[in-house]
């Protein structure tokens, strides 16, 4: 007889976790890292992995972490707090590119956003940024 799927490992839906980082030091990045790790083992979601920009100087950090969203099929992206979208305007037109791709905001701390037509929004938990 087959065990119940409870008593089986189930992986949950696949994200990937973003963070845009200016002017952080090490100690304060693998803190965000590890919000975002926790909040994904919280919610049993599958951390595909976690992209980093620094500032503006590694603009495709974002433009990869969209690319993996499309090509694997995935839940949604996990972030600290909506800052860590960018700069507003830039944060704007990102949120745009997210919901095209059909791709789930989950924050940490903050609002949360789905794609039009999603059934619920995400679940928010407590958390650091």
């Amino acid at each position: 007889m087959e065990p119940l799927t409870e008593q089986r490992h189930v992986p949950g839906p696949l994200v990937f976790g973003f963070l845009h980082l200016v002017r952080v030091s090490r100690s304060r990045q693998l803190a965000l890292t590890r919000a975002i790790t926790e909040y994904c083992r919280r919610h049993e979601l599958t951390l595909a992995g976690v992209y980093m920009e620094r500032g503006s100087s590694t603009p495709s950090a974002f433009v990869g972490m969209l690319d993996a969203l499309t090509a694997t099929q995935s839940y949604g992206v996990v972030l600290p707090t909506p800052s860590h979208l960018g700069p507003k305007v830039i944060a704007a037109e990102r949120r745009s590119q997210l919901t095209e791709a059909g791709a789930r905001l989950l924050l940490i701390r903050g609002e949360q956003t789905a794609p039009p037509g999603a059934a619920a929004p995400p679940l928010t938990a407590g958390g650091t940024e």
